[in-house]
């Protein structure tokens, strides 16, 4: 019977490498499926004496194709190239906001500028004025759709990492679960090789979400960690997450993960903590890039509302008023805080940061953060500048810092502990916000408030190029003009026209002559060191010469004599004619050229500005993303060279266990075959 015993067993063992193969086929575009190999080993012979007769063979295990460093790896690359993939999707979804294009926010911007200049042709035309007005409201419009592209997004960022995290909580329920079922097949002393598949599985689906920290245990589970040290899965228990606001600035939209043990405290996970995962990547976008995108919008609307606020209310409207704002802009904004007793909804009981000078604005939040004693520092967000403040205990924080002005009442300081701090967005909500306040085309004061006369008997060849207003309190009064006169020396003297009249006027001696002072490029006046005096200014062709509130520039050289003049008056002093002067038109055209942002970009490349720093940072996620991808991929083919199934392989196998069966069975019929000899030899007899 030993050689039939033998038979049966190698027959067994082949029928189980068959089925096994066949697993194998099977399951070739299984994505979980590791390739499963038997193992056989020999049954220990029997002594006859004359040594020891084999007995067959039987199967050992069935093994699993699986390399775990391999596998942790290829996890580890799957979250990072997850994070990286769905950022860079959003910001390209995002660039969009900032598109070129007749229908973009640039174009805009763009039509409303040269709309000025057919105002500047016809002042008093109410066709032209109200094309201004018109672009302008349309500029408004394009401001609050883009922001409101922006919300969405924000919203749809929010609710995607909602649904991420619900996934992985499902996910950590089935690790668990499958965790006690293999905890029990192990105890068979056999490895269930497609449990361990299903797991693994499972666990590189979370990986897609959020990475995870892989710790084996002795029976067989596997426990997961989140953030560094949470356990998401340990053994046949699993924590939750869920995502909120940051608990450190409650009302700001920042978005944190948040980790809870059963019946545990909630920890916070930000998005540098959970490293990897779709969820890593949303958070990241939703508090930095979105960030960005939302401060340069709102800074552009800021500054271009701003500026031509300024310059409305230089001008003249119809009716000879000065002009008002054109815009409604938001430049004051409330600070954020976890701070005990803070209340945003208390001017005495919470910080702001209002803007002072749109020029010196840079597109990014801030963060006031206390050391604990008594002192405190700004953080700008965007680049991690930091600039100290001066904290006094009685009146707290004021301070100007990039053209925001930052006040932080004493009773918050002096409540803020250290570690503690306040988060500003001065920008966040500008864009959104912004209207038009002005409907009325006789409002529009494009007339200048100045006007100037060079006198006729000049010796020289003054001509002038440019009048300007820069402050309606520096304007002269009506019927009273302010005279320039140009000295042999090459300085330049005023005084107003009623003084010049007066009988025995001496532009070298009255009193009431003033000196223009010269001026640095900021338009700073310059002192003399020694005397503490302003230095005149010598006269330059092309060169303003600024005089209380109003800039006049000339071209050409005075007479030598030292007698000429330029008289400037109030453009009222004109009658009706004042509405004539497009003086404050052309100024607003000259805006689109002036520097008014921190960089010295022109108001008008101001939005290809933006469209450069979103599409630079898009690139830069796309090459991320792409080089993630690359190593994600290759650690995913040596996973599989490893685990996967190969079709050529399993079919010699198949083959090569076919003709073992055969070989088993003939060792069978063999045996069978001798065993009926012996039974007829001995019935014979």
């Amino acid at each position: 019977m030993s050689l039939m015993n033998v038979g049966v067993s190698a027959l067994i063992a082949n029928q189980q490498a068959l089925t096994t193969t066949g697993h194998n086929i099977a399951n070739v575009n299984s994505a979980a499926y590791s390739r499963q190999t038997i193992a056989t080993k020999a049954l220990v012979g029997q002594n006859m004496g004359t040594g020891y007769v084999g007995k067959g063979v039987q199967v050992a295990t069935i093994m699993r194709n699986y390399n775990e460093l391999l596998g942790k790896q290829s996890n580890a690359a799957n979250a990072a190239s997850a994070a990286d993939a769905i950022r860079y999707q959003s910001l390209v979804q995002m660039q969009d906001v900032y598109s070129g294009g007749d229908s973009s926010l640039g174009a805009a911007i763009n039509s409303m500028m040269n709309a000025f200049a057919d105002v500047e042709a016809a002042p008093a035309d109410g066709t032209a004025r109200n094309v201004v007005l018109t672009r302008m409201s349309e500029l408004t419009a394009r401001f609050r759709a883009a922001s409101a592209t922006l919300q969405e997004m924000d919203y749809a960022t929010n609710q995607q990492v909602t649904n991420n995290v619900t996934l992985v909580n499902n996910l950590a329920g089935q690790v668990a679960s499958l965790n006690t079922q293999i905890a029990r097949a192990l105890a068979s002393g056999h490895q269930p090789n497609d449990l361990l598949d299903a797991r693994d599985q499972i666990i590189r689906e979370i990986n897609q979400y959020v990475q995870t920290t892989q710790v084996d245990a002795d029976s067989g589970a596997i426990n997961l960690f989140v953030g560094g040290s949470q356990a998401l899965v340990l053994g046949s228990s699993t924590g939750q997450l869920s995502v909120a606001e940051t608990a450190e600035y409650p009302g700001s939209g920042k978005l944190s993960l948040y980790f809870s043990q059963p019946n545990g405290e909630r920890v916070e996970l930000t998005a540098n903590m959970v490293g990897g995962g779709e969820i890593a990547g949303l958070l990241k976008f939703n508090n930095d890039d979105l960030v960005t995108g939302r401060n340069l919008l709102g800074r552009l609307a800021l500054s271009i509302g701003t500026e031509l606020n300024q310059q409305n209310k230089l001008g003249l409207t119809l009716s000879g008023n000065f002009g008002t704002d054109l815009f409604k802009l938001t430049t004051s904004t409330t600070g954020w805080s976890n701070i005990a007793g803070y209340d945003a909804g208390n001017a005495a009981q919470s910080a702001q940061a209002a803007v002072t000078d749109t020029h010196a604005l840079v597109a990014s939040d801030y963060r006031i953060q206390f050391n604990g004693a008594g002192g405190a520092q700004l953080v700008r967000l965007s680049d991690g500048k930091l600039t100290d403040l001066n904290v006094d205990p009685a009146t707290g924080i004021d301070q100007t810092v990039d053209g925001l002005q930052f006040t932080v009442p004493g009773a918050v300081t002096n409540a803020a502990q250290k570690g503690q701090s306040i988060l500003f967005q001065p920008f966040s909500k500008a864009a959104d916000e912004i209207q038009p306040l002005v409907h009325n085309a006789a409002d529009l004061a494009v007339s200048n408030a100045v006007t100037a006369n060079i006198t006729s008997s000049n010796a020289g060849t003054l001509q002038l190029s440019s009048l300007r207003t820069q402050e309606t309190t520096g304007i002269p009064s009506t019927g009273n003009p302010v005279v320039l006169h140009f000295n042999a020396d090459g300085t330049i003297s005023y005084a107003d026209q009623n003084a010049v009249n007066a009988l025995g006027f001496d532009w070298s001696t009255s009193p009431s002559v003033s000196k223009v002072p010269a001026r640095d490029s900021n338009g700073n006046v310059i002192f003399d060191a020694a005397t503490g005096d302003p230095v005149p200014a010598k006269y330059e062709s092309g060169k303003p010469i600024q005089v209380n509130g109003w800039s006049i520039t000339l071209t050409g050289t005075p007479g030598a004599t030292g007698n000429d003049t330029v008289t400037v008056g109030n453009a009222k002093d004109l009658g009706d004619g004042f509405k004539l002067n497009a003086g404050n038109a052309s100024a607003f055209l000259a805006l689109r050229d002036a520097a008014i942002f921190d960089n010295g970009t022109s108001l008008s490349d101001g939005f290809s500005s933006a469209m450069a720093v979103i599409g630079t940072r898009t690139q830069s996620a796309k090459y991320a993303a792409e080089l993630s991808e690359t190593v994600a991929n290759n650690l995913n083919a040596d996973r599989t060279a490893v685990s996967g199934v190969n079709l050529d392989e399993e079919a010699a196998r198949l083959l090569q266990y076919q003709q073992a069966y055969q070989a088993s069975a003939k060792i069978i019929s063999t045996a069978q075959s001798l065993f009926d000899s012996v039974l007829s030899a001995v019935g014979g007899r």
